[in-house]
């Protein structure tokens, strides 16, 4: 096993490096086998991950094992969806659930089995092909051709995560009037009126049964979810060997998509993506937006991470971003400091080091950056954002 550990280095990003840390996390997993699994009465959920990058991905669980709770069903949770659009094979990946995170913490909350196992030990008898039905909103199903089927495999990913478990779907549930806040009793017996368990024991959703981005009232269960062994021995290893403490972290979002989508930001509303995290969320109590604090100038970027400096007296600086790394303008700035970018093939290896960092300065609009605040926040760690006012009190009207 250790030795496994040592030859997957992942201070590269080539592909396979990728390949040789999902094999170190199945030596790993294999090792982890439970007893025969029993069948839930009680029903499962399950749902295609199928909105946008890992950040959305998690934004969405969290609902969707909130949404489980309330239904008292067991969830269902799928594997990750990696898209390499611009890398040969030019197809999906789908990590399972485990290879990232671990299952027991979540099991404190609620009952969740990884997909792999419910297919593998559980799909043929109690979920046999001729019942497997998708579940969608009939405004879903207006876009399928015959108007009232849910396009459930209709495009990526929607097609090939399903095909990764060879599940077809003989028919569909349309359903309106309802929704995933199952915090309010009255919602909650409408959908077990409408599906009860006994007539529809597996419910198995076109999308994530969850809002976006999540509800504040959802955030706190990210203290469930924790990095799986492997990740921590990798993560571990890259702060060890380059990342002299204290250390500040910083996530750049300035990739082409992202000016873009900054492009939308309209000071007269607040919440754009994950913006709630810094600017509030109450609609009426929530600060300004502003198009700075979602695409922050050098500048900026600059001031900012001079002002975490400071407050640590950081000895090293992380670098995650989707393009530029201002690596150049930052060891210009801060020259008797390590600056380090990591640039790896799985991305969440940079989430796990920002969680793990002395100081993070983050963007208050990104997903990506939310992921690593919810996880800085149930571990009591400090987060700053870009153009982002910290000392004033935010006001949140949940």
């Amino acid at each position: 096993m250790a030795s496994a550990g040592r030859t997957c280095s992942l201070f590269c990003s080539s592909s396979c490096c990728f390949l040789a840390f999902l094999c170190f996390q199945l030596v790993i997993n294999t090792g982890v086998s439970g007893s025969e699994l029993q069948w839930d009465e009680r029903g499962y959920i399950l749902y295609c991950p199928c909105m946008g990058r890992f950040g959305n991905q998690a934004d969405h669980f969290l609902g969707a094992l909130q949404f489980a709770k309330g239904l008292d069903r067991t969830l269902v949770l799928p594997p990750w969806i990696v898209y390499r659009h611009r890398k040969p094979p030019y197809t999906n990946l789908h990590v399972p659930f485990k290879d990232w995170f671990q299952v027991e913490p979540l099991q404190e909350f609620h009952r969740v089995l990884p997909m792999e196992d419910f297919m593998d030990q559980l799909a043929s008898e109690h979920w046999p092909p001729e019942h497997r039905k998708s579940f969608c909103f009939k405004m879903a199903a207006s876009r399928s051709a015959d108007k009232s089927t849910c396009p459930a495999k209709e495009g990526n990913p929607f097609g090939p995560f399903w095909d990764n478990f060879s599940v077809n779907f003989v028919g569909s549930e349309l359903y309106e009037g309802l929704s995933y806040t199952t915090q309010d009793s009255n919602m909650v017996n409408k959908w077990q009126k409408k599906y009860p368990p006994a007539q529809f024991p597996v419910l198995a959703f076109m999308g994530a049964p969850a809002n976006f981005p999540v509800l504040p009232q959802n955030i706190d269960l990210h203290r469930y979810l924790h990095w799986s062994d492997g990740m921590m021995a990798e993560v571990t290893q890259v702060i060890d060997q380059n990342l002299p403490r204290p250390y500040v972290g910083i996530h750049l979002r300035n990739g082409n998509d992202w000016v873009n989508a900054c492009e939308h930001v309209d000071e007269s509303r607040s919440h754009l993506f994950a913006s709630g995290q810094c600017v509030g969320y109450g609609r009426n109590t929530a600060k300004t937006l502003t198009k700075e604090m979602c695409l922050p100038s050098k500048k900026e970027v600059l001031k900012a991470v001079k002002k975490a400096v400071k407050k640590i007296k950081a000895k090293s600086i992380f670098v995650a971003t989707d393009n530029d790394a201002m690596l150049p303008e930052l060891r210009k700035e801060f020259k008797k400091l390590t600056v380090f970018q990591l640039n790896p093939e799985v991305p969440q290896l940079d989430l796990a080091i920002l969680g793990q960092a002395d100081h993070f300065v983050g963007n208050c609009v990104s997903t990506f950056t939310a992921f690593v605040t919810r996880e800085r926040k149930a571990a009591n760690k400090p987060t700053m954002f870009f153009a982002f006012n910290q000392d004033k009190k935010i006001k949140e009207e949940l």
